[in-house]
């Protein structure tokens, strides 16, 4: 196993508990690797930490022993095209994602697998809370919360057994390691540029995503997304949802849901069924109907119907660090968008809510178009606070983009949030937006610790 994080770890536990020898092989150091490896090492799993992956150290644990070595259990943050990992395929030796013990350990539970640049986390949330009370028994994992491999291992060692369904989203970077995958129902959320550093191209990013699919018994797709309505002629099968009228769809693209005159319809064998107020899901913006739909269209499939499905979305309470409202404070009111990781996304959060507002944004950036992302800041925001490691860089791209407002930098969140509020007092804004349009990993483990920070910084407010 290569890689100590939440999905290693997870890994590591699950082949362990099956009676098979693991070796947990960790680059790095730190006070929490070194008590995640205390940990292990307790339950009788290997774990070498300062170990670079190199083919001595990965061939190491095999060496002296009559079997070969395999498989090698990668972490999702390990490039799959990593020299090493590429040498070890073509030596012959079985590599893959940590993603695949879990599929193997689960038959024959059925999967929902959800994928998409944006939108993804939202529609695993609202996918398992639609499942669960219809009264299935379909906790969610994967790329989200906790591990899939934790999740079966759990589940196998209780009494209740494996669940009726597992809902899991699924990074690109999990799909192209893991081949085996092949959901019951996948899900295709939204194609915009992202992770480009890894994947190269757009074409490979947009190809590695549509493997899941592909592999897919039921394929559930966005009409209203460009890239993927501008492919629509290359799928012999899918579902495909609008939050619009079906005759807005491009010619030859027939949706299976749509909204109109405030209504969800639904296509049936005898012409449009009328199924539930559009209205059903409180979260703001397009995108969150949009979502509803995908998630409506995974829960038709697995049986509930519609009465059930809209209580449920009326009592849907959101998703954390995904245009989460924290509070309201001196009148203003500050969100949450921590998911927010890219160019596309913050332009998305914008979108759906009402201005005029202060924007903070920064961390660690990535490749991608920001043109777009700074008009929209010109429309909706008075003020932006940059912060973390991309805040010189993205000072230049909205004096560049000839952003029209207030700018102020900083070197984290602790300076910007106080700084925040005084230009949304100052500029008589409406709401404060955490909507980094970064990854987080130059000053925090995650985008959750991220979230989780700002949350904290408001509340103290």
């Amino acid at each position: 196993m290569i890689g100590l994080g939440r999905s290693g770890v997870g890994a590591a536990r699950l082949l362990h508990a099956q009676g098979q020898p693991v070796c947990v092989l960790e680059s790095q150091r730190s006070d929490a690797l070194e008590a995640r490896a205390a940990a292990l090492q307790a339950e009788g799993i290997a774990v070498e930490l300062g170990c670079p992956l190199s083919s001595e150290t990965v061939l190491a644990p095999a060496q002296g022993k009559s079997s070969q070595l395999g498989p090698v259990i990668v972490s999702p943050g390990i490039r799959w095209d990593h020299p090493v990992l590429t040498s070890l395929r073509q030596e012959g030796v079985p590599v893959c994602g940590e993603l695949v013990p879990a599929w193997k350990a689960s038959r024959p539970a059925p999967w929902i697998g959800i994928t998409g640049t944006n939108g993804k986390t939202t529609v695993t949330h609202l996918v398992s809370h639609l499942l669960c009370s219809g009264g299935l028994d379909a906790p969610m994992a994967g790329n989200v919360g906790r591990s899939a491999a934790e999740l079966v291992l759990e589940r196998l060692q209780s009494s209740s057994g494996l669940p009726a369904w597992l809902v899991v989203e699924v990074s690109s970077y999990q799909i192209e390691s893991c081949p085996d995958i092949a959901p019951r129902i996948g899900i295709w959320t939204t194609l915009t540029p992202d992770h480009l550093e890894r994947h190269g191209t757009l074409a490979n990013y947009r190809a590695i995503k549509r493997q899941l699919l592909e592999r897919s018994a039921v394929r559930v797709l966005n009409g209203d997304d460009p890239d993927l309505r501008a492919r629509a002629a290359s799928w012999d099968q899918a579902l495909w949802v609008t939050a619009g009228p079906r005759e807005e769809l491009a010619e030859g693209v027939w949706p299976h849901l749509w909204i109109e005159g405030g209504r969800v319809w639904l296509a049936g064998p005898s012409g449009a069924i009328d199924l539930m107020a559009a209205d059903a899901l409180a979260m703001p913006g397009a995108h969150n109907r949009q979502n509803m739909l995908l998630a409506v269209a995974a829960g038709l499939e697995a049986g509930l119907n519609a009465s059930t499905m809209e209580e449920a979305l009326r009592r849907f309470p959101g998703v954390p660090h995904r245009l989460e409202r924290i509070r309201e404070h001196a009148g203003v009111r500050y969100f949450n968008d921590s998911k927010a990781t890219n160019y596309d996304a913050a332009e998305v959060a914008l979108q759906a809510l009402e201005g005029p507002l202060v924007v903070l944004a920064g961390g660690q950036a990535k490749i991608g178009k920001a043109q777009s992302w700074v008009a929209a800041l010109g429309r909706k925001a008075r003020a932006v606070v940059l912060y973390g490691e991309s805040r010189h860089a993205f000072a230049d791209l909205l004096r560049e983009g000839h952003y029209p407002g207030e700018v102020s930098c900083c070197v984290g969140l602790a300076e910007a949030v106080p700084l925040a509020e005084r230009w949304a007092r100052t500029l008589d804004c409406r709401g404060v937006l955490l909507s980094p349009a970064c990854a987080s990993f130059d000053q925090y483990r995650d985008f959750e610790e991220r979230g989780d920070h700002f949350r904290s910084l408001v509340q103290a407010l």
